[in-house]
Order: C-alpha cells, then sequence, then structure tokens
C-alpha cells in the first residue's frame, strides 16, 4: 500500500491547491444538494454502512478536479477504496470523503459534509470541509497557519458569498468546556472518558463539522473513540490545526496517516488543551 517514504514532495502551489479545494468542494456540494432534493436510492456497502448516488457524483467531481490541480499526488477516497481501487502511496496523497455523514444525509439531517486533505509526511496540511445543508466552508492551510470560513449557499457562485472570516480555538473557559461527539457513534467509553472533564455543555453534530466546531471556538474537545478512517478525519484535521487545535491518537500521542488501511482507531480533538488519554477508558 505504501510506496518509497523516501520520495520528495511534489512541489505545489499551496494558496492556488487550496483555492482549487475550495472551488471542487463547493462543486461536489452542489451534486449532493441536487441528490438531497430529489428522490434517491440507498444501497449498503460491504461493511454495512450506507451509499447513495450522492457519495459516487461527489466523489467523480473532485477525483477530476485533483487529476487536474496535481495529478502527480495520489488520492485514497473512500468510495474508489470501497471498490478495491487503493493507489500505493508515500510521503504525499490526498484523502477524500466525498460524503461524510452519509447517514445524515439519507434522513435528510443537514449534517453532512465533502472532505477533501492533503497529506504531507503523516500529517495533514491542507484542508476543507465544505457543508452544503448549512452553506458553511471552512478551509485550512496548516504550514501558514491560516484557517477560515465563509457562508457559501450550493447554488450560489463562490464569487457572490460573504467574507471568510478566520477561525481561532479559544482558551478553554473557566465555567466548564464545551464537548462536541457524534450523533451516530456515542459509547459508554465517550461517557466515561467525558466524565473526568469538567464538562458544561455537550453538543451532538453529525460528520466531520465537530472539527469546525472547535476550530471557530464553538467547542473545546471532540473525542472519537471508536474507529474511523483516515479520510474521515484528514480535513477536519487539518482545519483545526491550521486554527491553532490539535488531532491526537487515543493514546495522546500525534495522530498520523498513512497506516495500514488508512485505518484510525479513534482520535482525541481539541483546541489548546492537552486531553488525556483515552487508553484507560477503552477496557
Amino acid at each position: 500500500m505504501t510506496a518509497d517514504q523516501t520520495a520528495d514532495l511534489t512541489p505545489i502551489d499551496r494558496t492556488a491547491l487550496l483555492e482549487g479545494l475550495v472551488i471542487s468542494a463547493h462543486a461536489a456540494g452542489k451534486a449532493i444538494w441536487d441528490i438531497y432534493n430529489s428522490a434517491f436510492d440507498v444501497t449498503v456497502k460491504a461493511d454495512a454502512s450506507p451509499v447513495t448516488l450522492a457519495d459516487t457524483a461527489a466523489e467523480a467531481i473532485i477525483l477530476a478536479d485533483l487529476a487536474r490541480l496535481a495529478p502527480l499526488i495520489p488520492v485514497v477516497a473512500e468510495e474508489e477504496a470501497a471498490a478495491g481501487r487503493i493507489p500505493n502511496v508515500g510521503r504525499q496523497f490526498f484523502v477524500v470523503d466525498p460524503l461524510d455523514g452519509t447517514k445524515e444525509f439519507v434522513q435528510r439531517r443537514g449534517d453532512f459534509t465533502v472532505n477533501i486533505a492533503l497529506i504531507e509526511d503523516g500529517h495533514p496540511t491542507l484542508g476543507v470541509v465544505y457543508a452544503p445543508a448549512k452553506d458553511r466552508m471552512f478551509a485550512g492551510d496548516v504550514t501558514a497557519k491560516i484557517a477560515w470560513t465563509l457562508e457559501v449557499s450550493p447554488d450560489a457562485a463562490l464569487s457572490t458569498a460573504t467574507a471568510r472570516r478566520p477561525l481561532a480555538v479559544r482558551t478553554p473557559p473557566s465555567e466548564g468546556l464545551t464537548a462536541v461527539a457524534s450523533k451516530s457513534h456515542n459509547t459508554p467509553q465517550t461517557d466515561a472518558y467525558l466524565a473526568a472533564y469538567p464538562i458544561l455543555d455537550r453538543v451532538s453534530v453529525g460528520s466531520s463539522l465537530k472539527f469546525c466546531l472547535v476550530a471557530a471556538g464553538e467547542a473545546d474537545l471532540y473525542p472519537r473513540l471508536s474507529p474511523t478512517c483516515e479520510w474521515d478525519t484528514g480535513a477536519g484535521h487539518a482545519v483545526l490545526s491550521a486554527a491553532g487545535g490539535k488531532v491526537l491518537a487515543l493514546d495522546a500521542s500525534p495522530l498520523l496517516y498513512g497506516k495500514p488501511n488508512f485505518f484510525n482507531p479513534g482520535f482525541l480533538a481539541a483546541g489548546p488543551l492537552d486531553p488525556i488519554a483515552a487508553t484507560p477508558f477503552m477496557d
């Protein structure tokens, strides 16, 4: 699955590439939105997760755009991976989740996102998260330490979108923390883990929007103690890191990418606070 780890990184214009990822995510979001507002069929993949035409249509748009924007950089995309089409990767690759939160999409709740991220030397360095039902785009360049959000509907032109607003994590408030958690994947272990903190409020949202709430300074902690894949987390990880936050593995070490099968056992996302290791809560 991995290639020569000593190969040089492909030179890129980071600013131009991030703008291209934003345009691609918006176009994919438009395709998703059109299907969301129509009758659509739902099928089940081998792992029992749902998939729709929106997943495949959005992924096709993104793959075509990445082939034009960065043809030398391999892409690991969720539906391609489900079909067994996984490229060899080295120091630099993209991870794509064309529709994160398919369960939310199928149930016609708005917490679903388009996710595109560039991974370099095991770390997400560019990321875009677009929530078409929320009219929100989030983007981050970790190298430049720039993260921003804007309001743009899937039917609007990006040129007519509202101004970009910077994102930054907040200092944890003294009166207690706000935690975000999954709507679909809460566990007793998560409840036990959060009990170790002075949690004042707990917000339940779907998809990679949880990373974005922390990046926007609207929450402080997002633990996920159940498995995910790297395409689920890469874009949100990049946005949060660019906004001054962090995403760690369950043992509180850095969460790295390019792991076997692109599998995450779990992770801990936060703003400035240093999360305690979750491994003692996993038994």
